[in-house]
């Protein structure tokens, strides 16, 4: 695992509702991953204030012509989503380490895929 990580939609979702230990490492997010949580259709004022407060702490990957140069590949040769694509490519071109539960994307090629479940609260 690298010094850095950039964590999925799915590991932000849950450090809003249960928490995360977070070891000492340089955290991002995808835009991506800003705009799924962003997205939801009744999300309240208090839960978009929670998302704001949770985000500041992460640096917010936009996305570069490498980054989607990337996503083309990696949606072409594994059919993945595009947003997760997008999200897949950010790691690999950024160097970071992908944490997430969704096992698909330990599929692809290079990319340092580590589960949700290390950093869970105990």
């Amino acid at each position: 695992m690298s010094g850095k990580i950039l964590l999925d939609t799915n590991a932000i979702i849950y450090a809003l509702n249960a928490g995360l230990t977070l070891l000492p490492a340089e955290y991002s997010i995808s835009i991506i991953t800003e705009m799924e949580l962003f997205s939801y259709p009744k999300l309240s004022e208090f839960e978009k204030n929670n998302i704001k407060r949770l985000l500041s702490h992460f640096k917010i990957k936009n996305i570069n012509d490498e980054i989607k140069e990337m996503t083309i590949q990696i949606r072409k040769n594994y059919g993945i989503k595009l947003p997760d694509s997008i999200i897949c490519a950010t790691a690999l071109v950024s160097g970071a380490t992908l944490i997430s539960n969704d096992k698909q994307l330990s599929k692809i090629e290079g990319l340092d895929v580590l589960s949700l479940e290390i950093f869970l609260n105990s």
